[in-house]
């Protein structure tokens, strides 16, 4: 093939040429119609939308961004010798790896025709090329004074490798014109030009629709004093590659300063929804973008600007959540929850910044430094910047030293007043000596109410953000399908000390707490205790004396009726609320709480109080009111049958007959004296955890059969804080799994142990091994653990 000159341009023989380059210039006219400007945009009408021709269905590539390829390099001749040695029997071709940077093509092995990189903008035209007589795939770029000729292997490498080259030289060339801006409205037909380009590329790759929206990301941050028309127009503009793409993080910035200056907009609406509709569905960790999150606040903040408001708000989170009773996208509640939190702390941060020279949480806990010791503490009162003068000893300050001045909102107003005398307290809420342990969030609050006031002011502005975000907490508490993971997200308390000291916030999430409670999932209210032993849960915040409890104990009595009638009727949640919330069990049993009345009973049947005073003021208690004294009485007649139960005598072998009951067995052991009974065997029989309830009566039982039964995990909790000296235990085709095999872990005695056919996985096998130093005999065939 033969590159002859002639004005500059070459002459090819026995080819075919394929025009693909845009034949419009680079600052052409958009055929798209301009939309409306500002309020006459309607909702509905779609305005907002720029009609474009997407790219039609055909091959679609891959952007290359290096690869192997074969090169020659034709200059342009000019003499009669330079035109045969040109000629294409005298070409050499050179195998190279190509690389294509952002600004130019270049070799890996810069040697040959490729010891200089080819720059982007010396490119003249790309062309692809193909000969009838040989099987060869080329793509030709013309450049100054000649032109490179790449080879490919086959048709599809050649067309990828013509794409790409293109792609990169259009980007390179916009990135070039959108870097120093002349006039706008030339700008905004080369945005709309390069949104055009990058929506009918047949290459498909993420960075396709991404380097464009870096382009106009950097260039609205290098231009802050834009008008709202040229907002609008260039969100508009850029709206169609938003569809499939999170905005990067300066374009995320310029639309929440769009939805802070004009929520009202109905770009807001319009463009802003869908995006923020994908960033909730798809996104996977707001830590790695926090202005995505931000974005997305700053949105649900401008719908709730709206004239609707909350309404607008309400519609927008069933449209994430969808009409079934089951949400498609797991993402949408951890992102919608990661964005109340955020925004909820946000309202606080100036509170939290000014806890410079408060007492450290250590110091809480164990008693506050002498006054002689701490630095001379700030007025609690936060307006204007004022010299410090020494408060009351009776103010506990919150405010930093006066070498860190602050500048806080005018109208943020603390007001903390102590009792003086609250070493009691103190002692009460200090932990082991030389505990360097975080003390839990009641003990950081000094929340008894004998002992404090606390009064929180936000400025008008967090308050309406509280106010939105707090709601949303509670639309999402609820839907029945989200109640389980937002309980579980909000088990650990992930609100600052601030916030659940603020009456307002806590009586708003008090109706999220409250849906918890009255879930019948254990998932669910499984969750209103601590996530771990030594910190405090929603339970104990919203119990009496607790720094959110506004009420009698109504919700108090309520989180105990849950737990009671889930798998919490254990020694350990009975020996908490005797240690932590006597007062107030015994209190609202003599209203009559029949919830409390129960917990006294048990209390005296566990024989948890320990103290023969307090056992006779729950006595006392009981008989004060009708539902307590029947139930004492009850209990009474319980123990007389405890004690014949218990009397020594009986048979020390006992095997119930096949499709026996619960009551079946309650009725055998209510017969006689079972005292002497080691060996029970219950297998092929119907009874199921309630049993435990009788089994727990059996002091010397040593052995436990309940093969084939329907016992399951809330009655293995029972029996395993009741039954320390059970020895030989088969679980053989039981519904038992981890949740209750593991709580085995504390019956010591335990010598043989039969999981067979249970829902057993290997490490709750583990660890009941290294937890049970007695087990010899343990069958766990036909389990995972197997």
């Amino acid at each position: 093939m033969d590159f002859n000159s002639s004005g500059g341009g070459n002459e090819l023989h026995n080819k075919q040429f394929y025009q693909s380059e845009e034949s419009k210039p680079l600052l052409g006219e958009m055929s798209a119609p301009t939309p409306p400007e500002g309020n006459n945009i309607k909702l509905g009408a779609g305005p907002c939308k720029r009609t474009l021709l997407h790219c039609s269905s055909g091959m679609r590539y891959k952007l290359l961004q290096e690869g192997d390829i074969q090169v020659c390099v034709v200059k342009h001749p000019r003499t009669f010798l330079s035109k045969i040695l040109t000629s294409k029997f005298l070409r050499r071709w050179e195998p190279h790896h190509l690389t294509l940077t952002d600004c130019s093509l270049a070799s890996a092995t810069p040697t040959g025709y490729m010891e200089a990189a080819l720059s982007y903008s010396t490119i003249e035209d790309l062309q692809l090329l193909s000969w009838d007589n040989a099987p060869k795939y080329c793509v030709q770029l013309s450049f100054p004074g000649g032109t490179v000729l790449l080879q490919a292997a086959n048709s599809y490498l050649r067309d990828q490798w013509f794409h790409s080259l293109q792609w990169k030289k259009k980007i390179y060339k916009y990135r070039k014109v959108l870097n120093n801006p002349s006039r706008w409205e030339v700008v905004l037909k080369e945005i709309r030009s390069l949104v055009d380009m990058a929506l009918t590329s047949p290459l498909q790759d993420e960075s396709i629709h991404q380097a464009p929206l870096q382009i106009i990301s950097t260039l609205l941050a290098e231009n802050t004093n834009l008008s709202s028309q040229d907002h609008e127009n260039i969100i508009v503009a850029i709206a169609p590659l938003l569809e499939k793409n999170h905005p990067p993080p300066d374009l995320c910035e310029f639309f929440c300063k769009h939805c802070r200056e004009r929520p009202r907009s109905m770009v807001v609406i319009e463009v802003f929804t869908p995006v923020v509709q994908r960033i909730l569905k798809h996104n996977m960790d707001f830590g790695k973008c926090p202005r995505l999150r931000l974005f997305t606040q700053e949105y649900i903040l401008a719908l709730n600007e709206l004239n609707a408001g909350m309404e607008v708000v309400k519609k927008f989170i069933h449209s994430m959540h969808g009409p079934s009773g089951q949400c498609p996208h797991p993402r949408v509640l951890p992102n919608l929850v990661a964005v109340c939190l955020a925004a909820i702390y946000s309202c606080y941060e100036e509170l939290i910044n000014s806890r410079d020279n408060s007492p450290s949480l250590k110091e809480i806990r164990n008693g506050c430094q002498q006054q002689n010791e701490r630095k001379p503490p700030l007025p609690l009162r936060l307006l204007r910047p004022e010299p410090p003068t020494p408060p009351p000893t009776s103010l506990l300050p919150l405010s930093p030293p006066p070498s860190a001045p602050l500048s806080p909102s005018p109208t943020l107003e603390i007001l903390v007043e102590l009792e003086r005398n609250n070493n009691t307290a103190n002692a009460r809420r200090k932990g082991p000596a030389g505990s360097d342990s975080e003390p839990n969030l009641i003990d950081c609050l000094l929340v008894s109410p004998a002992l404090n006031a606390l009064s929180i002011q936000l400025p008008a502005q967090a308050d309406r953000v509280l106010g939105c975000f707090a709601l949303i907490l509670k639309m999402l508490s609820d839907y029945d399908d989200w109640r389980p993971a937002l309980a579980s997200l909000l088990q650990p308390i992930p609100f600052p000390k601030e916030a659940l000291a603020h009456a307002k916030f806590t009586k708003e999430l008090k109706y999220v707490i409250q849906r918890f409670a009255e879930d019948p999932r254990q998932e669910v209210h499984s969750c209103l205790l601590s996530v771990r032993s030594g910190k405090d849960g929603w339970f104990q915040l919203y119990s009496p004396g607790g720094v959110a409890c506004d009420d009698d104990g109504e919700l108090f009595a309520s989180m105990v009726h849950i737990l009671m009638g889930s798998c919490y009727k254990t020694k350990k949640f009975l020996l908490s609320l005797a240690e932590n919330k006597l007062g107030p069990c015994m209190l609202l049993a003599l209203r009559g709480n029949q919830t409390m009345v129960e917990i006294l009973c048990l209390m005296l049947e566990y024989n948890i109080m320990e103290n023969k005073d307090t056992q006779l003021q729950i006595i006392s208690t009981l008989e004060s009111t009708p539902v307590g004294l029947h139930m004492y009485e009850q209990l009474c007649d319980r123990q007389r049958e405890l004690k014949e139960l218990q009397r020594k005598g009986g048979p020390t072998r006992l095997t119930l007959p096949s499709k026996s009951t619960d009551a079946d067995l309650a009725r055998l052991l209510s017969s006689g004296s079972f005292g002497n009974l080691e060996n029970l065997s219950l297998a092929f029989t119907n009874v199921t955890s309630a049993c435990a309830e009788q089994l727990i009566k059996l002091p010397s039982l040593k052995q436990l059969n309940l093969w084939s039964t329907q016992f399951g995990d809330t009655g293995l909790r029972l029996l395993s804080e009741h039954l320390a000296c059970l020895q030989v235990l088969n679980l053989c085709e039981t519904p038992v799994t981890d949740a209750g095999l593991l709580s085995l872990s504390s019956m010591k005695s335990l010598c043989s142990l039969n999981m067979n056919s249970t829902k057993l996985t290997a490490d709750t096998y583990d660890d009941l091994k290294a937890k049970l130093p007695n087990l010899k005999e343990v069958d766990v065939r036909y389990t995972e653990a197997w």
